[in-house]
């Protein structure tokens, strides 16, 4: 398995597919970086000699922000956006969707769980009383 900015990239794939493995780098990004390293693209990834893999890692490093570098970085920046408790930021503190999204329904990735709540009665049991 050929080792990417720290990664372990899956031998038996192809090397743009093998690339989106690396945390910061998809499909598009993939492609970019074999074209400027002149790589064919549908080569299996074990089968790169190590000067290509050095290559790959090299324009890597020096063009772009991945992995911890890049967790590190958005990280920081949500950060940022809660101590200065701007909307986004207290989005992020309260735990719900930053990005507009509705949330009287289908929040449930950033809302976690349903919390039950009981409801009112119903108004046939209010009338007998």
């Amino acid at each position: 398995m050929p080792r990417i900015a720290g990664v372990d990239v899956p031998n038996e794939k192809r090397i743009d597919i093998a690339l989106t493995r690396v945390y910061g780098i998809g499909l598009f990004r993939s492609r970019q970086i074999l074209t400027t390293t002149r790589i064919d693209a549908s080569v299996r990834a074990g089968k790169l000699a190590e000067d290509e893999v050095s290559r790959i890692a090299n324009v890597i490093e020096e063009k772009y922000v991945v992995e911890g570098q890049l967790r590190r970085q958005i990280q920081q920046n949500i950060a940022r956006l809660r101590d200065i408790r701007c909307y986004r930021g207290l989005r992020h503190i309260r735990g719900l969707p930053v990005r507009g999204q509705r949330t009287r329904t289908n929040a449930r990735t950033r809302k976690g769980p349903k919390k039950t709540v009981a409801g009112k009665k119903g108004i046939k049991e209010m009338h007998r009383g």
